[in-house]
């Protein structure tokens, strides 16, 4: 798996974290417990730094950047969907940005909420605990988010890379 340091800047990975051989982790990247990176998701802590916490997914073809000024932060328990973009934001514990959605500068994320699939949350923006952020631009509904199915999802991840651990092999 593709894993660089940048000059002094070296990633730093939990022994328990499943990163796929087709990943890509440069730099400045914390990557807490039993979280996992899926094929062609690109973490680049170039310019800042990226914190991934423990049990949080990391899906197939997701792009994390930071900026020289703000890190991007994902905590535990969270699901970044296929195709996702995270750029200098933060995303709360136990929240979820769904597949093709793009979340940017300064913008939080907070607990048990949900970006829906190809929304953009823009600079600054605010997502309250426990909504629904959908559109493009993102609309927030308040009280909308189905948290357990951010919870069963998180789990279901940990459980997946056991099974890639164990049977995952290349045949060519």
């Amino acid at each position: 798996m593709p894993i660089y340091a940048l000059g002094s800047q070296e990633p730093t990975i939990d022994s328990t974290a499943f990163i796929h051989p087709d990943a890509v982790i440069i730099g400045s990247v914390f990557i807490g417990p039993h979280s996992s990176v899926w094929p062609t998701a690109v973490l680049r802590g170039d310019d800042g730094e990226i914190r991934i916490g423990a049990r949080t997914s990391i899906q197939d073809g997701t792009v994390v950047h930071t900026t020289l000024e703000w890190p991007t932060t994902v905590g535990d328990d969270a699901l970044i969907g296929h195709l996702a973009h995270l750029e200098a934001c933060i995303i709360e514990d136990a929240a979820q940005v769904s597949s093709g959605a793009i979340v940017l500068h300064r913008a939080r994320v907070c607990s048990g909420a949900i970006v829906g699939a190809n929304s953009v949350v823009l600079n600054d923006t605010v997502v309250p605990a426990k909504a629904l952020a959908v559109g493009s631009p993102a609309v927030i509904k308040e009280g909308r988010a189905r948290s357990e199915d951010v919870a069963y999802g998180a789990a279901n991840y940990v459980q997946r890379t056991a099974r890639f651990r164990r049977e995952l092999r290349r045949l060519d």
